[in-house]
């Protein structure tokens, strides 16, 4: 396959200008720089949301059965046996909060990244993409967190479809239930967010520079499999004790975060809080795989049709 560099104006940050350049401080310069073309703000937020969204409901369409497993071992106490059965159950509910969730967080970091970019120093890009994951994270929440909540309260057989679940959770709880777990959530996943991108983006520059071209399709899925196992062993703690806060629902086993971390050490041992890092691991590896591969292929195409678009004026 046939790598074609981004069009100027695409909203990938790292501008990259191919081999043809004579002049090789110049390819350095370009791996990390800006073009002086104007930043298109609501171009890098549209193709952000168009991306993300595709990249988002691709993982979730082929990953949502390890998921569910993964959410199975983490909520099981002592010696309960794990069900593998319905591991599909909630899906169609999961993707259509999937969509917009994906779509709002890669257009919001997208555009947050590239005012950063050009905010920090070049050796500190590390920081921007940092800075960015964590907006993008914080924006899509709003829709993230209640998609979590209904998703894994059916993947424990605590309800039968995405519709039930929406209605009993507020009628049980209120409105705030399909909040349940939001402080948690955010405890997981901004840092989260803010890792897997930032190691990401900052090995496509290590791999840029060494390879002295633009990353191929499998290249990119390469490296976000890599990001996102790393991240996904790392953040395991945080993810139980998400998880435990999400499913408990009216029984309030766990009285906040720190109570949560404290009576499952005391109960289940400091093993426990790493429930399901097999499944978490190979899950966000794959998925990671997927998403920044499908992202960046999707991120090229949105690039090429605008050039066109633009040649034909």
């Amino acid at each position: 396959m046939i790598s074609i560099a981004p069009h100027p104006n695409s909203i990938d940050a790292l501008k990259f200008k191919m081999s043809a350049q004579k002049d090789p401080h110049k390819f350095f310069m370009s791996i990390s720089q800006e073009e002086n073309n104007p930043f298109d703000y609501f171009r890098a937020l549209y193709e952000g949301c168009i991306a993300g969204g595709v990249a988002g409901v691709a993982v979730e369409a082929v990953l949502y059965p390890i998921d569910t497993i993964k959410t199975r071992l983490q909520v099981a106490r002592g010696g309960v046996n794990i069900v593998f059965k319905g591991l599909y159950s909630g899906l169609a509910g999961n993707l259509a909060g999937v969509l917009p969730a994906s779509a709002i967080f890669i257009g919001v970091y997208e555009p947050a990244k590239q005012k950063l970019l050009e905010i920090f120093p070049e050796n500190l890009s590390a920081l921007a993409h940092i800075a960015a994951g964590t907006i993008g994270g914080a924006a899509s929440s709003l829709v993230r967190v209640p998609t979590e909540v209904v998703k894994q309260r059916i993947q424990t057989g605590q309800f039968k479809s995405t519709p039930a679940a929406v209605r009993l959770i507020i009628a049980n709880e209120g409105f705030k239930g399909l909040y349940a777990g939001y402080g948690s959530f955010l405890l997981r996943d901004l840092p989260f967010d803010a890792l897997e991108l930032c190691i990401y983006e900052q090995l496509r520059i290590g791999y840029k520079l060494a390879a002295k071209r633009d990353l191929n399709d499998p290249e990119n899925a390469m490296l976000g499999a890599f990001a996102g196992a790393i991240t996904g062993a790392v953040t395991t703690p945080l993810d139980v004790v998400k998880t435990r806060l999400m499913v408990q629902g009216t029984q309030k086993y766990y009285n906040g975060i720190c109570d949560c971390v404290r009576t499952i050490v005391k109960e289940e041992g400091a093993h426990a809080l790493f429930k399901g890092i097999g499944p978490r691991v190979l899950w966000i590896g794959i998925g990671g795989s997927i998403f920044f591969g499908v992202l960046e292929k999707t991120k090229k195409i949105l690039a090429q049709k605008h050039s066109q678009t633009n040649a034909q004026k």
